[in-house]
C-alpha cells in the first residue's frame, strides 16, 4: 500500500481531565454523504484509540502541505506533541483542532467500531466541519511526504 498515495491527517480526541491525544493517520475515508460519515483506522492499543473509544468522539485534522513536521511529530510517539504545536478545543469540538497545521477539521461522533488484525476501524458521523485555511493538502506515498502538484499552465483543461 506504500505505492498508493493518500492524504494525511491527525486524528485527535480529548481524554479525562481534558488531556489531548492524537496520532498521524493516512487511513481516512468518506463512507457516506447522508448522513455524513468518515472512517479512520487506528492502531490497536494506542492511547489515541483508547481516548476515542472512551470519549465517543474524535476530530479529523486534514493537514495542509506545510504541515509535514506536524505529521512526523504525531507519528513519532513524542508524549509532549501537544506542547509543540498550537491547538484549540472549543465546547463543540470532538477533539483538539490543530490551528496552524490543518486546512479543515471534521468533528465526529463514534457510531460504529470494527476490530481487524492490529487496527480498529472507527466510523464517525460528522457533526461539524471547520475550514481553517485555503491550502493544498499534504500527501503521503512511497514512504515520502509530498504536496499537491501545481496546476499546469493557466489551469485550463486543454480542450
Amino acid at each position: 500500500m506504500s505505492g498508493f498515495p493518500t492524504g494525511v491527517s491527525v486524528v485527535s480526541a480529548t481524554g479525562p481531565q481534558g488531556v489531548p491525544r492524537g496520532m498521524t493517520c493516512s487511513s481516512v475515508c468518506s463512507v457516506s454523504v447522508e448522513p455524513p460519515v468518515l472512517l479512520v483506522c487506528l492502531r490497536d492499543e494506542s492511547p489515541t484509540l483508547d481516548t476515542v473509544l472512551r470519549s465517543g468522539s474524535f476530530a479529523v485534522n486534514l493537514l495542509h502541505a506545510g504541515a509535514r513536521e506536524c505529521a512526523q511529530l504525531f507519528a513519532s510517539g513524542n508524549p509532549h506533541r501537544f506542547k509543540l504545536v498550537p491547538w484549540e478545543c472549543d465546547s463543540l469540538a470532538a477533539g483538539p483542532h490543530l490551528v496552524a497545521d490543518a486546512h479543515t477539521v471534521a468533528d465526529c461522533e463514534v457510531v460504529l467500531t470494527q476490530r481487524m488484525g492490529d487496527h480498529v476501524t472507527v466510523y464517525g458521523e460528522v457533526r461539524r466541519v471547520t475550514g481553517r485555511a485555503e491550502r493544498e493538502p499534504l500527501l503521503y506515498g512511497l514512504r515520502r511526504f509530498h504536496s499537491w502538484p501545481p496546476p499546469e499552465g493557466d489551469g485550463a483543461t486543454g480542450r
